[in-house]
């Protein structure tokens, strides 16, 4: 037998695969609702937000339906796909990675932006507010503003940096998560606070442009973490199982 390499598995891909071992072990039977993500993350000693990577990991894979303002239901074994391992980063690790990172960039923006650097920030801004286009368009913007921040250090590695991080939201479990809770609200929201960010930059005020910055991408991780059940857009319970969801936006941050 070839020797393998170990590969570290993320806490949430632990969680999900024991959620799929009592699914298969008749735990919970198909058709059955899973416990509620509090419920849960009391059982497993976890934090909701793992749960909540978890469930949306199954998902993905077909394993559970999640029925917004009913709950998580398990889908027959025919209509699931064949259990992948995909070792990618949670959006709540990302999130809090980007956090520490963006701060620190921030913080030194603020020391180093110049009135030109303000302007190229400002031109961002005003494209966003003045966006109609769909989720593609929206998310380049977003993209573009966080790079911007960056590229006042004058450090070509720190904006491929900060680009790669915001790339890493292209893996379909933040995808998948994102289709749930991304809309035209948490989207001003999020444009209110870039220009926050901005704001502080433009007053070279490091200590606040630091504090803006992560105070953003820490309402981001919080606009993903609305209760399946309180929130207001709900499924269409008697779709297809397995059946693709229309496209969304997909949430700024």
């Amino acid at each position: 037998m070839p020797i393998e390499t170990i590969s570290p598995r993320r806490l949430y891909q632990q969680v999900a695969d024991q959620l799929l071992g009592l699914i298969d072990g008749g735990e919970f039977p198909v058709g059955s609702r899973l416990p509620t993500e509090r419920e849960l993350a009391a059982k497993l000693g976890v934090s909701r937000p793992t749960v909540r990577e978890a469930l949306i990991a199954l998902e993905v894979h077909n394993r559970v339906r999640i029925r917004v303002g009913s709950g998580i239901y398990v889908l027959p074994q025919s209509e699931a796909e064949p259990a992948t391992a995909v070792h990618v980063a949670g959006p709540f690790e990302i999130l809090e990675a980007r956090a520490l990172i963006e701060g620190a960039v921030a913080e030194e923006a603020a020391r180093r932006a110049t009135p030109a650097h303000i302007a190229c920030i400002d031109r961002v801004l005003a494209a966003m507010r003045e966006s109609s286009g769909g989720g593609e368009e929206m998310m380049a913007l977003d993209r573009e503003f966080h790079t911007s921040v960056a590229a006042i250090l004058g450090n070509d590695v720190m904006v491929g940096v900060i680009g790669d991080l915001f790339d890493q939201r292209l893996n379909p479990y933040f995808t998948q998560l994102a289709r749930y809770f991304e809309n035209a609200t948490t989207w001003r929201a999020a444009c209110a606070e870039h220009i926050e960010v901005r704001d502080c930059i433009s007053r070279r005020d490091p200590v606040a442009a630091k504090a803006a910055m992560q105070t953003h991408l820490s309402q981001s991780s919080e606009r993903f973490s609305v209760n399946f059940k309180s929130h207001t857009v709900i499924q269409k319970t008697g779709a297809a199982a397995g059946q693709p969801k229309p496209p969304g936006r997909r949430m700024a941050g």
